[in-house]
Protein backbone atom coordinates (compact mmCIF):
# COMPACT_ATOMS: atom_id res chain seq x y z
CA UNK A 1 0.00 0.00 0.00
CA UNK A 2 1.26 3.69 -0.70
CA UNK A 3 -1.03 6.59 -0.85
CA UNK A 4 0.94 9.37 -3.38
CA UNK A 5 0.70 13.16 -4.25
CA UNK A 6 2.60 13.11 -8.01
CA UNK A 7 3.56 16.53 -9.28
CA UNK A 8 0.27 17.82 -7.99
CA UNK A 9 -1.21 21.60 -8.16
CA UNK A 10 -4.41 22.99 -7.37
CA UNK A 11 -5.94 26.63 -7.17
CA UNK A 12 -8.35 28.57 -6.54
CA UNK A 13 -10.43 31.68 -7.70
CA UNK A 14 -6.99 32.04 -9.99
CA UNK A 15 -4.67 31.92 -7.66
CA UNK A 16 -2.04 29.19 -6.95
CA UNK A 17 -2.84 27.12 -3.68
CA UNK A 18 -0.09 24.53 -4.46
CA UNK A 19 2.19 23.66 -6.86
CA UNK A 20 4.47 20.68 -8.01
CA UNK A 21 3.85 18.62 -4.89
CA UNK A 22 5.33 15.09 -4.67
CA UNK A 23 4.90 13.32 -1.46
CA UNK A 24 3.90 9.81 -0.37
CA UNK A 25 3.65 7.87 3.07
CA UNK A 26 3.80 4.10 3.23
CA UNK A 27 2.85 1.63 5.74
CA UNK A 28 3.70 1.90 9.25
CA UNK A 29 4.76 5.28 8.90
CA UNK A 30 4.08 8.63 10.87
CA UNK A 31 4.68 11.61 7.76
CA UNK A 32 4.17 15.28 9.37
CA UNK A 33 3.50 18.40 7.30
CA UNK A 34 4.50 21.10 8.86
CA UNK A 35 4.49 24.55 8.02
CA UNK A 36 2.85 28.49 8.67
CA UNK A 37 -0.61 29.12 8.69
CA UNK A 38 -2.51 30.02 5.47
CA UNK A 39 0.49 27.55 3.39
CA UNK A 40 -1.68 24.75 2.04
CA UNK A 41 -1.58 22.10 4.12
CA UNK A 42 -5.61 21.56 4.89
CA UNK A 43 -5.74 22.00 0.85
CA UNK A 44 -3.13 19.10 0.91
CA UNK A 45 -4.85 16.20 2.91
CA UNK A 46 -8.15 17.14 1.58
CA UNK A 47 -6.43 16.24 -2.23
CA UNK A 48 -5.25 13.13 -0.60
CA UNK A 49 -8.23 12.05 1.13
CA UNK A 50 -9.86 12.36 -2.49
CA UNK A 51 -12.05 15.24 -1.44
CA UNK A 52 -11.26 17.17 -4.24
CA UNK A 53 -9.27 16.70 -7.54
CA UNK A 54 -5.99 18.46 -8.29
CA UNK A 55 -5.53 20.58 -11.52
CA UNK A 56 -2.50 18.85 -12.81
CA UNK A 57 -0.49 15.64 -11.57
CA UNK A 58 -1.64 12.74 -9.76
CA UNK A 59 -2.91 11.13 -6.74
CA UNK A 60 -1.69 7.45 -6.77
CA UNK A 61 -3.12 4.44 -4.76
CA UNK A 62 -0.16 1.55 -5.63
CA UNK A 63 1.50 3.35 -8.39
CA UNK A 64 -2.59 3.62 -9.92
CA UNK A 65 -3.92 7.16 -10.74
CA UNK A 66 -6.79 7.13 -8.81
CA UNK A 67 -9.03 9.84 -10.33
CA UNK A 68 -8.53 7.61 -13.85
CA UNK A 69 -10.06 5.04 -12.44
CA UNK A 70 -13.81 4.03 -12.31
CA UNK A 71 -15.81 5.40 -9.58
CA UNK A 72 -16.63 2.34 -7.84
CA UNK A 73 -12.89 1.59 -8.01
CA UNK A 74 -12.43 5.18 -6.26
CA UNK A 75 -15.17 4.30 -3.83
CA UNK A 76 -13.13 0.84 -2.75
CA UNK A 77 -9.66 3.31 -2.11
CA UNK A 78 -11.76 5.96 -0.01
CA UNK A 79 -12.93 3.05 2.30
CA UNK A 80 -8.85 2.63 2.82
CA UNK A 81 -8.89 6.49 3.77
CA UNK A 82 -9.62 8.20 7.15
CA UNK A 83 -9.46 11.73 7.70
CA UNK A 84 -9.69 13.60 11.25
CA UNK A 85 -10.53 17.30 11.12
CA UNK A 86 -9.29 19.92 13.58
CA UNK A 87 -12.94 20.61 14.67
CA UNK A 88 -14.20 16.86 15.55
CA UNK A 89 -18.47 16.71 14.54
CA UNK A 90 -20.08 14.16 16.69
CA UNK A 91 -23.75 13.05 16.71
CA UNK A 92 -26.28 13.53 19.89
CA UNK A 93 -25.82 10.02 20.87
CA UNK A 94 -23.58 7.61 23.02
CA UNK A 95 -19.99 7.39 22.38
CA UNK A 96 -20.20 3.79 20.88
CA UNK A 97 -23.03 5.05 18.48
CA UNK A 98 -20.82 7.44 17.27
CA UNK A 99 -17.85 5.32 16.76
CA UNK A 100 -19.56 2.36 15.21
CA UNK A 101 -21.30 4.98 12.86
CA UNK A 102 -17.93 5.04 10.72
CA UNK A 103 -18.33 1.01 10.30
CA UNK A 104 -21.87 1.43 9.19
CA UNK A 105 -20.86 3.73 6.19
CA UNK A 106 -17.62 2.29 5.24
CA UNK A 107 -18.89 -1.53 5.50
CA UNK A 108 -21.44 -3.52 2.75
CA UNK A 109 -24.20 -5.04 4.40
CA UNK A 110 -22.54 -8.41 4.23
CA UNK A 111 -19.66 -6.97 6.29
CA UNK A 112 -21.92 -5.54 8.97
CA UNK A 113 -23.80 -9.02 9.11
CA UNK A 114 -19.97 -10.94 9.64
CA UNK A 115 -18.97 -8.41 12.19
CA UNK A 116 -22.33 -8.74 13.97
CA UNK A 117 -22.27 -12.57 14.05
CA UNK A 118 -18.21 -13.10 14.33
CA UNK A 119 -17.62 -10.27 16.81
CA UNK A 120 -16.70 -11.82 19.88
CA UNK A 121 -17.49 -8.78 23.37
CA UNK A 122 -15.26 -8.91 26.17
CA UNK A 123 -17.25 -7.04 28.62
CA UNK A 124 -20.55 -8.19 27.55
CA UNK A 125 -22.12 -5.61 25.31
CA UNK A 126 -19.18 -3.65 23.28
CA UNK A 127 -17.99 -5.34 20.26
CA UNK A 128 -14.26 -5.59 19.53
CA UNK A 129 -14.23 -3.69 16.42
CA UNK A 130 -15.93 -0.73 19.08
CA UNK A 131 -13.87 -1.66 22.20
CA UNK A 132 -10.85 -1.75 20.49
CA UNK A 133 -10.52 1.65 19.26
CA UNK A 134 -11.96 3.31 22.15
CA UNK A 135 -9.37 1.50 23.70
CA UNK A 136 -6.47 3.46 21.75
CA UNK A 137 -8.00 6.82 22.93
CA UNK A 138 -8.67 5.54 26.59
CA UNK A 139 -12.54 5.80 26.62
CA UNK A 140 -14.04 2.84 26.75
CA UNK A 141 -15.54 3.70 29.99
CA UNK A 142 -17.60 5.87 28.51
CA UNK A 143 -18.94 4.53 25.58
CA UNK A 144 -22.48 4.83 26.86
CA UNK A 145 -21.88 8.40 27.24
CA UNK A 146 -23.54 11.18 25.32
CA UNK A 147 -20.74 12.57 23.00
CA UNK A 148 -22.16 15.89 23.03
CA UNK A 149 -21.35 16.09 26.82
CA UNK A 150 -18.19 14.70 26.17
CA UNK A 151 -14.68 18.02 26.72
CA UNK A 152 -13.65 19.24 23.43
CA UNK A 153 -10.22 17.12 24.06
CA UNK A 154 -12.41 14.12 24.62
CA UNK A 155 -14.70 14.75 21.81
CA UNK A 156 -11.77 15.10 19.21
CA UNK A 157 -10.25 11.48 20.47
CA UNK A 158 -13.75 9.86 19.71
CA UNK A 159 -13.52 11.33 16.37
CA UNK A 160 -10.18 9.77 16.68
CA UNK A 161 -11.66 6.18 17.28
CA UNK A 162 -14.21 6.45 14.78
CA UNK A 163 -11.71 6.83 12.05
CA UNK A 164 -9.45 3.92 13.48
CA UNK A 165 -12.51 1.89 13.97
CA UNK A 166 -12.96 1.29 9.90
CA UNK A 167 -9.13 -0.48 9.54
CA UNK A 168 -7.67 2.11 7.39
CA UNK A 169 -4.79 1.72 5.38
CA UNK A 170 -3.94 5.26 5.77
CA UNK A 171 -5.19 8.15 8.13
CA UNK A 172 -5.23 11.96 7.62
CA UNK A 173 -5.02 14.34 10.82
CA UNK A 174 -5.27 17.61 10.33
CA UNK A 175 -4.40 20.02 13.20
CA UNK A 176 -5.86 17.37 15.40
CA UNK A 177 -4.79 18.66 18.86
CA UNK A 178 -4.23 22.62 17.71
CA UNK A 179 -6.56 23.29 20.51
CA UNK A 180 -6.38 20.65 23.07
CA UNK A 181 -4.80 20.31 26.68
CA UNK A 182 -1.83 18.61 27.33
CA UNK A 183 -3.34 15.37 28.27
CA UNK A 184 -5.63 15.50 25.46
CA UNK A 185 -2.49 15.97 23.37
CA UNK A 186 -0.72 13.02 24.67
CA UNK A 187 -3.36 10.84 24.41
CA UNK A 188 -3.77 11.41 21.12
CA UNK A 189 -0.20 11.49 19.67
CA UNK A 190 0.09 7.81 21.41
CA UNK A 191 -2.99 6.89 19.47
CA UNK A 192 -1.00 7.95 16.46
CA UNK A 193 1.63 6.16 17.40
CA UNK A 194 0.15 2.67 17.78
CA UNK A 195 -2.09 3.27 14.92
CA UNK A 196 1.09 3.13 13.29
CA UNK A 197 2.23 0.56 15.05
CA UNK A 198 -0.59 -1.73 13.46
CA UNK A 199 0.32 -0.65 9.69
CA UNK A 200 -1.36 2.06 9.09
CA UNK A 201 0.31 4.89 7.42
CA UNK A 202 -0.55 8.18 9.22
CA UNK A 203 0.01 11.70 7.40
CA UNK A 204 -0.51 14.31 10.29
CA UNK A 205 -0.77 18.50 9.43
CA UNK A 206 0.42 20.44 12.20
CA UNK A 207 2.16 23.53 12.91
CA UNK A 208 3.59 22.36 16.28
CA UNK A 209 7.22 21.35 15.78
CA UNK A 210 7.60 19.83 18.91
CA UNK A 211 4.73 17.00 18.18
CA UNK A 212 6.35 16.74 14.81
CA UNK A 213 9.42 15.91 16.43
CA UNK A 214 7.66 13.15 18.78
CA UNK A 215 6.08 11.35 16.61
CA UNK A 216 7.12 11.79 13.08
CA UNK A 217 9.25 9.20 10.87
CA UNK A 218 9.28 11.81 7.94
CA UNK A 219 8.64 14.95 8.16
CA UNK A 220 8.14 17.39 5.04
CA UNK A 221 8.00 21.21 5.33
CA UNK A 222 5.45 23.10 3.22
CA UNK A 223 5.72 26.47 2.47
CA UNK A 224 3.95 28.66 0.05
CA UNK A 225 2.52 26.09 -1.60
CA UNK A 226 5.39 24.04 -2.40
CA UNK A 227 7.33 21.32 -0.28
CA UNK A 228 10.40 22.88 0.66
CA UNK A 229 12.20 19.35 1.94
CA UNK A 230 11.31 15.97 3.41
CA UNK A 231 13.49 14.14 5.94
CA UNK A 232 13.66 12.94 9.51
CA UNK A 233 13.36 14.58 12.35
CA UNK A 234 16.36 15.26 13.38
CA UNK A 235 17.30 16.11 10.16
CA UNK A 236 14.75 18.72 9.20
CA UNK A 237 14.87 20.31 12.80
CA UNK A 238 18.92 20.30 13.82
CA UNK A 239 20.38 20.78 10.21
CA UNK A 240 17.90 21.82 7.77
CA UNK A 241 19.31 22.01 3.64
CA UNK A 242 16.91 24.79 2.56
CA UNK A 243 17.67 28.37 4.32
CA UNK A 244 13.61 28.50 4.60
CA UNK A 245 13.45 25.47 6.52
CA UNK A 246 16.02 27.07 8.74
CA UNK A 247 14.04 30.39 9.60
CA UNK A 248 10.60 28.68 10.12
CA UNK A 249 12.72 25.93 12.76
CA UNK A 250 14.44 29.56 14.90
CA UNK A 251 11.14 31.25 14.49
CA UNK A 252 11.87 33.91 11.85
CA UNK A 253 9.49 32.57 9.49
CA UNK A 254 5.90 32.59 11.03
CA UNK A 255 3.36 33.22 8.34
CA UNK A 256 2.98 32.02 4.48
CA UNK A 257 4.43 34.89 2.23
CA UNK A 258 1.34 35.54 0.47
CA UNK A 259 0.17 36.87 3.94
CA UNK A 260 3.41 38.42 5.68
CA UNK A 261 6.84 38.68 4.94
CA UNK A 262 8.53 35.73 4.58
CA UNK A 263 11.34 36.09 7.26
CA UNK A 264 10.95 38.75 10.87
CA UNK A 265 13.13 41.48 11.48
Amino acid sequence: MSLRARDVAVGFSGESVLRDISLEVTPGEVLTVVGPSGTGKTTLLRLLALFQRPDSGTIEWNDRDIWSLSEDDRLSIRRRLSMVFQEPSLFNAPVAKNVRYGLHVRRSWRERIKAQLLGSTRNGSLPDSIREPLDTVGLVEKADQNALSLSGGEAQRVAFARALAVDPDVMLLDEPTSNLDPRNTAVLEDAVLRARDRGVGVIVATHDMHQAERISDRVAFLYDGEVVEVGPPSQLFEDPNDTRTEAFVSGELMYDSETQPAVTD
